[in-house]
């Protein structure tokens, strides 16, 4: 069921849970149609309703396949977000490859353009519509800013997306980012509904705690938590020395940090995904946790994690080690 916001905005109503659509794009390996529609449809069925894609996701990939699936569903019924900052042109320089730089399995035959004016904003929300093909959406967040121009971001960007809220275009508008300092300047510097902070506020590593968050609550600005399993490396309950972390190996000290998280688990018979898969809905501003899943399985689990009743117990002794803020 949609959660009510608890920061008073007049965002969406979102569920606990939602599905980060980055997988269908092709993330990592490439999946059929079948495949990208039986993992949307498991996410359905367990109760899933918000819906994140991106133009970015699968140079288009992802769109087109969230739209087809969302377009046999009554339209009151789920909220979709996508996402704005890169348009996609015609690739002069295709040559038949892939766009593994991006870690996506789909042709080169789009690249992706910054464009943080108004006209590329508006052009990208058009185009995103065209794709999915639905009649709107529901929240557009300015994707990764800070790696093309924070400030021209606070300039050009948040205005150009104020204006489309104003309009009705969209109900409602954010920043999606993996960096704490850009989410900071976002809620601080333009009138944002939702920041979506992906990697940076999570059982593992809380950046955004120090001053995303405080000014989310200041700002009555909510937030929708990405990249909750840092990786997938919190996603089973014993976690190996070999598994990825970010984009390579994890520091030592990190990987110590880890195992106390997971001695503490262990002590009160709580799995490590059901503990990293609830823990920022603990903050009042946290209005869903959005999950990725290139299997069905993978979104049916995550549902029941989502369920796991966790004592208050585990969260006192975490905070007192000093593993949690």
């Amino acid at each position: 069921m949609p959660r009510p916001d608890p920061t008073g905005s007049d965002a969406p109503a979102l569920t606990r849970l939602g599905y980060g659509a980055a997988n269908v794009g092709n993330l990592f390996r490439e999946l059929t149609d079948d495949q990208a529609w039986a993992i949307l449809d498991a996410a359905w069925e367990s109760g899933i309703r918000y819906f994140d894609t991106a133009p970015h996701y699968g140079l288009g990939l992802s769109e087109r396949r969230l739209g087809a699936f969302l377009r046999t569903k009554p339209r009151d019924e789920f909220v979709i977000s996508t996402k704005a900052g890169r348009l996609l042109r015609p690739n002069p320089d295709d040559d038949g490859g892939l766009d593994l730089a991006a870690d996506f399995h789909v042709r080169t035959t789009l690249r992706r353009e910054w464009d943080f004016s108004e006209a590329g904003i508006r052009a990208s929300l058009d185009e995103s519509l065209e794709r999915l093909g639905i009649d709107r959406i529901d929240i557009l967040y300015l994707h990764d800013p800070e790696r093309h121009d924070l400030d021209l971001a606070l300039q050009e960007a948040f205005p150009a997306l104020e204006q489309l809220r104003a309009e009705g275009a969209v109900d409602a508008i954010g920043i999606g980012s993996m960096t704490a300092d850009a989410l900071a300047a976002g809620v601080r510097g333009a009138d944002l509904d939702l920041i979506m902070i992906a990697g940076r506020y999570t059982l593992l590593e809380q950046p955004a705690a120090d001053e995303v968050l405080p000014a989310c609550h200041e700002r009555g600005t909510g937030v929708v938590a990405a990249s909750v399993f840092n990786s997938g490396l919190l996603a089973k309950d014993e976690p190996t020395r070999d598994d990825r972390y970010e984009y390579g190996r994890m520091p030592e000290p990190l990987w110590q940090h880890l195992q106390r998280i997971v001695a503490v688990c262990r002590a009160h018979d709580v799995p490590l995904p059901a503990a990293a898969v609830q823990f920022a809905l603990r903050d009042p501003a946290v209005r869903s946790v959005v999950v990725g899943g290139s299997r069905p399985e993978q979104l049916r689990r995550n549902a029941e994690l989502m369920e796991v009743d966790i004592p208050g117990g585990l969260w006192d002794d975490l905070a007192a080690e000093g593993l949690i803020r």
